[in-house]
């Protein structure tokens, strides 16, 4: 049977925690800065078939191929890592120290990857800024950036409140697509699995922690009146909060807490934290 059961699954996201949690900084940050690059190429190809069909659902269909190649090749999200790290911590298959080198790092290497691609896209498009860029994929990521940071702004409190909601809901279903791969043993059922849950995140516009490393500096290159503290103070920190409670708390903590059993809990728990 292809099919691995929820039970099986609440071990094996365990498993995946203290594996990840083991990984060298160096090995964190390749893994990230390629995970950051991949989504940043997803959302891209998100744009493309937005502008091209006039459909956004379209896009949304697409964009999940980077997600896909990141859990198949085993790279590092931090926003997956959300609901998975910090369970071995709960489980003192950890310390907290490990816990939180390993989502600085995978965060750092994240933010390098998707950065590096905007650059290299902006490179790419504007002939190094020797070119007037105009295209529909340009306007669409300066349009982004000023309503994923001084769109919300402009309605205070109630807007910076809006992102951090949707922040939650979105690695919800983020995390939800990590704990989904684990049901199944082959690769098609991995994608299928995997998907789904991301390709609904993309569809109701959420916000998403790495999505936003790429899609507002890339705006700001383009021309968006965006600043670097917009983007910090009116979206980043804000996400990134949103993301791990509704990581961790929705779709770490509940799969985990439901189907794990305890006898399975505490034999992973080493004698020596790491």
């Amino acid at each position: 049977m292809d099919y691995v059961s929820p039970k099986e699954v609440a071990v094996t996201m365990m498993q995946a925690a203290v594996t990840k949690s083991s990984l060298q900084v160096r090995d964190l940050l390749i893994r990230g800065c390629l995970s950051g690059a991949l989504l940043a190429i997803s959302v891209t190809l998100a744009c493309m078939a937005t502008s091209q069909t006039g459909f956004s659902l379209i896009g949304a269909l697409v964009f999940p191929v980077g997600f896909i190649i990141i859990v198949l090749l085993g790279l590092e999200l931090v926003t997956g890592s959300f609901s998975l790290v910090p369970l071995a911590y709960f489980e003192r298959s950890i310390s907290g120290g490990t816990m939180l080198r390993n989502l600085f790092w995978v965060f750092t290497g994240n933010l390098i990857g998707s950065v590096a691609f905007a650059v290299l896209f902006w490179c790419a498009t504007s002939e190094m800024g020797t070119v007037a860029v105009a295209g529909p994929i340009e306007k669409m990521l300066v349009t982004i950036a000023e309503r994923k940071t001084i769109g919300y702004a402009a309605h205070g409190g109630a807007g910076l409140f809006s992102a951090f909601i949707k922040a939650i809901l979105c690695n919800w279903m983020v995390c939800m697509g990590v704990v989904m791969a684990m049901t199944s043993q082959s690769t098609v059922g991995k994608i299928i699995a995997a998907g789904i849950p991301i390709f609904i995140f993309f569809a109701l516009g959420y916000e998403h922690a790495v999505v936003n490393m790429f899609v507002i500096p890339a705006g700001m290159m383009f021309g968006a009146d965006v600043s670097l503290s917009d983007w910090w103070l009116y979206n980043q920190l804000i996400v990134t909060l949103g993301n791990i409670i509704g990581g961790l708390l929705f779709t770490g903590m509940a799969i985990f807490y439901t189907f794990g059993k305890k006898s399975d809990r505490l034999r992973s728990t080493p004698s020596n934290l790491l």
